[in-house]
């Protein structure tokens, strides 16, 4: 198991109004569980309901799809250790103890697709 972020909201969220609110956004339901976003005509997975959104991305692909899913859910994305994941004039940043750390340009990520990290 790799490092968990969570989509957090102050209002616990259903899966009902999860599936009601992702379509919309561009992502899909695969299986029971599985949150999908497609690239190059292809599905990739973004993350899972486990009572709540819970993502591993092994991309910054996948980080950013979740800071868009955590926004059209009207919540943040969170990591283990209380750090936030935003995109803020179109710059993907980790937030954490007043340091703010650049990604990258949310739309190359985006455009670069789900390539996995390099170990």
């Amino acid at each position: 198991m790799g490092y968990e972020l969570r989509v957090v909201r102050e209002a616990p969220l259903a899966f009902a109004e999860l599936a009601k609110a992702i379509a919309p956004a561009g992502f899909g339901l695969r299986g029971t569980d599985e949150i999908v976003a497609g690239h190059a005509g292809d599905t990739h997975v973004v993350g899972h309901w486990r009572d709540q959104v819970i993502g591993e991305p092994g991309s910054d692909w996948q980080l950013a799809q979740l800071i868009r899913l955590a926004a059209a859910l009207g919540a943040r994305l969170v990591g283990e250790d209380g750090e936030r994941y935003t995109v803020r004039d179109g710059i993907v940043e980790l937030v954490s103890g007043g340091t703010v750390v650049e990604i990258g340009k949310y739309h190359e990520i985006i455009e670069a697709g789900p390539n996995a990290w390099s170990p």
